[in-house]
């Protein structure tokens, strides 16, 4: 019997660049963002995720929802899969990693191996849509 674990990530890219961060103890990079909590609506999770991650505040009438991602979770045991929820917002404030992240950084696509194995196909699939736009294609979410 497989699990679901619960996700929302906050994808933010500027200059073909995705902002990650990586946590102590961990090999891969990440998208900003964790688990919801019981009783909490997924924006309420994901603007205290990025608030205790990274110190900023983000601002609720740009959050825009890109696309819901399935896969099984890096260093998740067999079995698990995770069911990630990413959004496109603004924010305010300074970008600044909380305790809890060892380390922030912006991956360009050629860096997208630094990434959990989910956080290389989201970043795989939003680079097809940008190819797709710049050549006139329709997108169909996957």
């Amino acid at each position: 019997m497989s699990k679901t674990i619960e996700t929302v990530n906050w994808v933010l890219q500027e200059g073909g660049r995705t902002l990650s961060v990586r946590t102590h103890g961990r090999d891969r990079f990440y998208l900003p963002g964790g688990k919801i909590d019981a009783g909490e609506t997924a924006l309420n999770a994901l603007k205290r995720e990025i608030r205790e991650e990274l110190g900023v505040e983000l601002k609720a009438s740009s959050i825009c929802e890109i696309g819901v991602f399935t896969g099984h979770g890096h260093h998740q045991p067999d079995g698990t899969i995770v069911r990630m929820t990413c959004f496109h917002a603004e924010y305010s404030g300074t970008l600044e990693p909380s305790r809890e992240i060892a380390e922030m950084r912006w991956l360009g696509q050629d860096e997208r191996h630094l990434m959990a194995p989910m956080g290389q196909k989201i970043t795989a699939h939003l680079a097809g849509m940008e190819n797709s736009h710049a050549e006139g294609q329709a997108i169909r979410p996957s």
